[in-house]
């Protein structure tokens, strides 16, 4: 029997599977770890003891739960994304690496790289405009802050990339997680911006390009003798762990939407074709020649987990019988939930929370729900900028553990008015890298799904009209509150 690994390394958490060519879970393990926050708009993992020591220990608990007379065939890497790990030649890594939005620091060099290249030409050619999100501001801030550090790398790469190479020497990049390094890679061409690159790159090497599901290697003996994989087993390219897991419950098709609830939720759409949003994000899809729309919230569960944090750390299952005993509306509380700054739609790293309407008859069941709710505003402002793509979403599947919270799940139909999907399987992004490595192989068509559905969550049309009015008012809470929150973060630097 044919077995594929995957393995994702989350923002809390990494996970790996073991699975069969018909899906079937055999072996799974997960590993906690934790960013590092050294400053106000940092985020940081130490990639070679936090990243590459979970893939190992993962993988060899993996192997060691391989069944006689079976074969690991194949092998797919997934992570946060896009990130920034810079290395020697060695691969050694010269500074922690910089992780996805949620890290700031770089707001001048977009200001920067924004002005040098034009803000039309970028949005043209990568998709998308400038943001936290975006590699190359991040490249341009080590350089500039960091040269010591810049001086003795020679190359780049994201989580999954480097994790590849730890395995098996080869230095490539996923197209996906490229159409993330912006402004490096063309969307529309599928291909590096060749004329950009020496202005942000200087004497870093170029990446080779591959396809997520494409093998690009095969691990050597340093890679197996780290992590018990065998040498020789193909690993292919793997991508952003978003993209994987909106590949493991079929959200492959133009229209279909994945709704990822974690510490931040991020949404990923198929489109028809290339159609850009300043406001949103167009990279390439996880299938060859494809595209997605995406965007993503600075916090979700994080902000839900903050909070039972200060109030007390009551169980989650007080918490959410508290918050459902708590009308649709919270009796008028709106949360503006950017605690960490928001990248879409506003993409503001100095925009901060916002409790309005509170009162001394309000209980922590209302400060719950208000939170989930007002996630939900955020997350609908999003849908209706998706609904004007030129693919409009016909199909939404909901993935990630904040979907244990009935509470949050149920607002985001009934605010946003559309019908969640949940497969079976909620394993995640692990689950589709197993997929990715079994098609990579061979082993399995190109086509192949292996996500049911199990259930749906439907709006409730008796809260539609609270919810449209407080939707209204919740959307001029930032613009109300823009230049005080801003004088407040400037306190902070």
């Amino acid at each position: 029997m044919k077995l594929f690994v995957g393995i994702d390394m989350g923002t809390g958490s990494s996970k790996g599977v073991l699975v069969t060519a018909d899906g079937e879970v055999l072996a799974s393990e997960q590993r906690a770890h934790e960013m590092s926050l050294p400053h106000p708009g940092w985020a940081e993992v130490d990639a070679d003891a936090v990243w590459w020591s979970d893939v190992c220990a993962i993988a060899s608990a993996l192997m060691s739960r391989v069944p006689s007379g079976s074969e690991v065939a194949g092998v797919c890497i997934s992570g946060v994304g896009p990130c920034l790990v810079l290395t020697d030649s060695e691969l050694r890594p010269v500074r922690p690496a910089i992780l996805y939005g949620i890290d700031s620091r770089a707001s001048r060099e977009i200001e920067e790289l924004t002005d040098h290249f034009g803000a039309d030409a970028i949005l043209e050619r990568c998709g998308k405009s400038l943001s936290s999100q975006a590699v190359g501001p991040k490249i341009e801030w080590v350089r500039k802050n960091e040269p010591q550090a810049f001086d003795r790398a020679r190359r780049w790469f994201g989580s999954n990339s480097y994790i590849v190479a730890k395995l098996t020497g080869e230095y490539v990049q996923d197209h996906h997680t490229a159409s993330q390094c912006d402004p490096l890679y063309s969307v529309r061409e599928f291909g590096w911006n060749a004329d950009w690159l020496d202005r942000i790159l200087g004497g870093l090497e170029v990446p080779r390009l591959a396809w997520p599901s494409e093998v690009v290697g095969h691990v050597d003996a340093r890679g197996s003798a780290a992590s018990g994989i065998p040498v020789g087993t193909p690993v292919v390219a793997g991508t952003v762990d978003a993209y994987a897991e909106a590949f493991s419950v079929g959200v492959r098709h133009p229209g279909d939407l994945m709704l990822m609830y974690g510490s931040t939720m991020f949404l990923v759409q198929v489109l028809a074709d290339y159609h850009t949003n300043p406001a949103l994000w167009t990279t390439t899809g996880v299938q060859a020649g494809t595209y997605a729309l995406a965007a993503g919230t600075s916090t979700a569960g994080s902000l839900t987990t903050w909070l039972q944090t200060l109030t007390g750390g009551a169980p989650f299952e007080e918490l959410m019988r508290e918050a459902s005993a708590v009308p649709a509306g919270a009796e008028g509380l709106l949360v503006l939930p950017y605690l960490a700054g928001e990248r879409t739609p506003v993409f503001d790293a100095d925009a901060r929370g916002v409790m309005a309407g509170l009162t001394l008859r309000h209980g922590r069941g209302h400060i719950f729900r208000a939170a989930y709710e007002g996630i939900s505003f955020g997350i609908r402002q999003i849908l209706e900028m998706f609904d004007d793509a030129a693919t409009p979403v016909t199909r939404a599947v909901a993935v990630g553990g904040g979907l244990r919270s009935p509470v949050w799940a149920q607002a985001l139909s009934d605010i946003t008015g559309q019908t969640q999907l949940v497969t079976e399987q909620a394993i995640g992004a692990s689950y589709g890298d197993g997929l990715l490595a079994a098609i990579g192989v061979g082993e399995v068509p190109p086509e192949t799904d292996w996500a049911t559905v199990a259930s749906e969550v439907p709006p409730n049309p008796a809260h539609r009209a609270l919810y449209d009015d407080l939707y209204a008012s919740w959307l001029q809470l930032y613009p109300a509150t823009r230049e005080i929150v801003h004088a407040g973060a400037q306190l902070t630097r």
